[in-house]
């Protein structure tokens, strides 16, 4: 089977993200997931899957949260929420390809950006992504309510 990425929309779609999501959002339960993918998706939001055969079965190997946006720093912009690699499928393409599909889907979105956060003690991820060509750019400052 060739590497297949699809934009989740059932909830067998959803859920089947679900495990690898978990590796990034710990926090969150599985019987609430598929209610928060689609709680989010009333503002924009998708999820989007890569899946590859991994061991004979089809698995999903990386996953997205992404959604459209415009603002007057940016323009139009696709802001990735979320990106994560199965732990043990790393280091061998996926995410980059993933990211690849993003660029590409903002690109025919007429975005003019693509953004996204990290967590500072992500330092693997941020190597990632300056590797992919997402240099540093600013700080992001958060503070609970």
């Amino acid at each position: 089977m060739k590497t297949n990425i699809e934009i989740a929309d059932t909830d067998q779609q959803i859920n089947t993200c679900y495990p690898i999501m978990r590796e990034l959002r710990p926090h969150i339960k599985a019987e609430d997931f598929l209610q928060r993918i689609r709680y989010q998706q009333t503002s924009g939001y998708f999820l989007v899957a890569m899946k590859d055969v991994v061991d004979g079965i089809e698995t999903v190997v990386a996953a997205a949260g992404f959604r459209i946006g415009e603002n007057l720093a940016w323009g139009r912009f696709l802001y990735v929420d979320d990106l994560v690699t199965n732990t043990k499928c790393r280091s061998k393409g996926y995410g980059s390809r993933l990211l690849e599909w993003l660029k590409a889907h903002a690109s025919a979105l007429d975005c003019e950006q693509l953004h996204l956060d990290s967590g500072l003690q992500r330092v693997d991820a941020h190597r990632f992504y300056e590797r992919q060509g997402l240099p540093k750019t600013s700080f992001h400052f958060s503070t609970a309510i």
